[in-house]
C-alpha cells in the first residue's frame, strides 16, 4: 500500500468518525453531509463549516468563519491525530461548534 493510499484510508476514517459523531447532534442545529471526501456542516444560521481531505497535500483542511486550518496526520501507537503546529482537528471543531451552539460538543 502506497503512502497516498494510506493517507486516503486514515483521512476517510477520520471524516467518517466526524460524520458519525456530528450525526448525534440535533439536525435542526447542524446538518451533516459527507460526500467525496468533503464533510459539510450547515448550521441553523446557514453558516457552513467545511472539512475536506486534501489528497495532494496529505492533509485534512478545515474552513470555518473566514479561518482555515491545515491538519497533518501524526501517528502514534496505532492512533492518528490530525494537527497543525498548535491545534488538533477534533478539539478545534468541537470548540467552534460549541461556541456557535452554546453547548458542550465532544468529538
Amino acid at each position: 500500500m502506497g503512502m497516498q493510499d494510506h493517507f486516503d484510508m486514515i483521512a476517510d476514517a477520520e471524516l467518517r468518525h466526524l460524520e458519525q459523531a456530528l450525526g448525534e447532534l440535533d439536525p435542526d442545529d447542524v446538518e451533516v453531509e459527507l460526500s467525496q471526501g468533503v464533510l459539510t456542516l450547515t448550521l441553523a444560521d446557514d453558516a457552513k463549516i467545511v472539512v475536506n481531505s486534501h489528497h495532494a497535500a496529505g492533509e485534512i483542511w478545515m474552513a470555518a468563519y473566514r479561518q482555515a486550518w491545515h491538519f497533518s496526520p501524526r501517528e502514534e501507537g496505532g492512533k492518528v491525530e490530525w494537527r497543525t503546529t498548535k491545534d488538533e482537528l477534533r478539539t478545534t471543531l468541537s470548540r467552534i461548534l460549541g461556541e456557535k451552539l452554546r453547548r458542550d460538543v465532544r468529538l
